[in-house]
């Protein structure tokens, strides 16, 4: 074991890359399908025939009004926009663990 520091800051290519495990694989596979379904549900949901029979509109009927506005639901929708970024996102993540290999 060298105990004198590296010259420039410069690390061993054992120190420098992290060890994945298939548990890490797993997860990160498991956010992705998660997050692609919660994002497709959330972009059709709002535009389907379900949304005016939704069993949340029995619990306040003054916000009514609200949710049927095409703001509001073009809301719920970006967040399902965002989910299917998010899920893009850890899809490339993923590939870097893959390349670690």
């Amino acid at each position: 074991m060298d105990l004198e520091p590296s010259l420039h800051g410069e690390e061993s290519p054992e120190e420098s890359t992290p060890e994945f495990h298939w548990y890490h694989k797993a997860s990160a596979l498991l956010v992705i399908i998660f997050c692609l379904e919660v994002g497709l549900f959330l972009i059709a949901f709002p535009w389907s025939e379900y949304w005016e029979t939704n069993f949340f509109f029995s619990f306040a009927p003054g916000w009514y009004q609200f949710w049927q506005n095409a703001y509001a639901r073009g809301a719920v929708s970006g967040l399902g926009a965002l989910n299917i970024y998010i899920s893009f996102q850890e899809v490339f993540r993923l590939r870097r663990f893959a390349r670690g290999r």
